[in-house]
């Protein structure tokens, strides 16, 4: 009953902290997206040089874009002329950070910290992207294959209440794509919170090369949400992990996980997933270093305790407990939501089944009000397991793409059902495996 209720009180203690900073995020993520240029990325992202390294790390780090959703993005920007440097680096840093990470990694460890975080992700992925160019041959940066553009570089034009999409965007879609994984790193941190310690670390674990070992073992192979590895690296700092051990954390926990490296192989081959896996390791551990040896150790010890326990008191405290029911509802409002509208398409697929399934000559054209679904009586349906996709930038990835090839009329994925429904009147196995493989995702065949 006492871990209950200690439980209770760090969750309640870390919502109140992240909230009024998560809401603020979202927002600027919403105004990135909705209002930053996608031509600039397509200029600066071209050339095979260092200029075009360092933009690309320079327009990923602030970019909204979650740990699964720069997959497709980073592949896309290739496909699209981007060099295999340039989209490397944006994969390196664009996961490490973004508005909505460095505003809850403020809250909780302190304005260095949050300096320093967006520092390095921007090194790491400078060094990713020089790497690649150095060490990947000449013809490996050739022949990109041209297809359409990410979901996410489509999904809001600018057209007409420009402002309302920014809310749109900010407060459902994205924070959607990161709300289960937010909510497993808050839950994990305060059960860690009310399980350890305080002087675990210092007790057991005393041996600073072996900590960071430890922590990038566990960190490089799970898929861990830039936003939710703060409040567990705070917590175990707490808990006397070193600043430089959660800074592993804070790396290698976003920008890599088995599924991750295993499209980086697919897409760019060998050489490239060493030369991105070397930057976000070895710099993991020299700036690690550089954290605990060279730089105050009031800035990240001493506040990153205050920040956790003390947060930020020119915040009142109707102002976090506000954010925190705001937010509670808009997670509730976005599952809500997306349990009817799956419930909806689903009911839309099998009415569409039934129809395909009479006979042609009695099969009249059918419209739904998705215009998506719109179908004459010859047209097939088929459902494909796809693995890999986990948000909405993955589904709308998935849909674009395949709408693209000849003969397909609609296609809805379902990234909790790994299934992809497709309709058309001819439908090629081959073609859709291998703009869905393209995609960075795991084809499974018909079911």
């Amino acid at each position: 009953m006492e871990f209950v209720k200690q439980f209770l009180i760090e969750l309640l203690t870390l919502v109140n902290a992240m909230s009024p900073y998560l809401l603020l995020g979202f927002f600027f993520a919403g105004v990135l997206k909705v209002w930053f240029p996608q031509k600039w990325i397509d200029r600066y992202m071209g050339k095979n040089n260092l200029m075009s390294v360092v933009n690309t790390a320079l327009l990923g780090i602030p970019l909204p874009l979650c740990s699964c959703g720069v997959i497709p993005t980073g592949i896309s920007f290739y496909k699209n002329g981007a060099s295999k440097g340039s989209s490397v680096s944006f994969l390196i840093s664009t996961p490490q950070t973004g508005v909505d990470s460095v505003l809850v990694t403020y809250s909780l460890l302190g304005l260095p910290f949050a300096l320093v975080r967006v520092f390095v992700a921007l090194v790491t992925g400078v060094l990713g992207g020089v790497f690649t160019n150095v060490f990947a041959s000449a013809d490996e940066n050739k022949g990109h294959v041209q297809t359409s553009q990410c979901c996410s570089s489509k999904t809001h034009k600018k057209s007409g209440h420009s402002f309302f999409r920014v809310l749109q965007y900010g407060f459902n879609e994205f924070l959607m794509d990161i709300a289960k994984w937010l909510i497993i790193g808050i839950l994990i941190a305060a059960g860690l919170s009310a399980i350890i310690p305080d002087d675990f670390f210092s007790m057991y674990l005393d041996n600073e090369i072996l900590s960071m070992v430890m922590v990038l073992v566990a960190s490089v192979p799970l898929y861990l949400c830039a936003t939710a590895s703060v409040p567990i690296a705070a917590v175990l700092m707490l808990k006397g992990l070193s600043p430089g051990a959660a800074l592993i954390l804070l790396m290698a926990g976003p920008a890599t996980n088995a599924a991750t490296i295993t499209v980086i192989k697919k897409v760019f081959g060998n050489r490239t997933l060493f030369s991105y896996l070397f930057s976000i390791i070895s710099g993991a551990f020299v700036f690690g270093l550089i954290i605990n040896h060279f730089l105050p150790a009031e800035w990240f010890v001493m506040v990153g305790a205050s920040h956790l326990h003390h947060q930020h008191e020119l915040l009142p405290e109707w102002v976090k407990i506000t954010s925190s029911t705001v937010l509670l509802g808009l997670i509730v409002y976005g599952y809500l939501k997306k349990y009817l509208k799956q419930r909806r398409e689903d009911e839309e697929v099998i009415v569409k089944s039934v129809v395909m399934d009479t006979e042609p000559a009695k099969a009249q054209p059918v419209s739904f009000n998705a215009s998506q679904f719109s179908f004459v009586g010859n047209e097939v349906q088929k459902t494909y397991g796809v693995e890999g996709m986990t948000c909405s930038h993955c589904k709308a990835s998935v849909e674009s793409n395949l709408k693209q090839l000849g003969g397909i009329s609609s296609v809805l994925a379902n990234p909790s059902k790994n299934t992809v429904v497709v309709s058309g009147s001819k439908l090629n196995d081959d073609e859709i495996k291998s703009t869905v493989e393209g995609l960075g995702y795991s084809f499974k065949g018909e079911l």
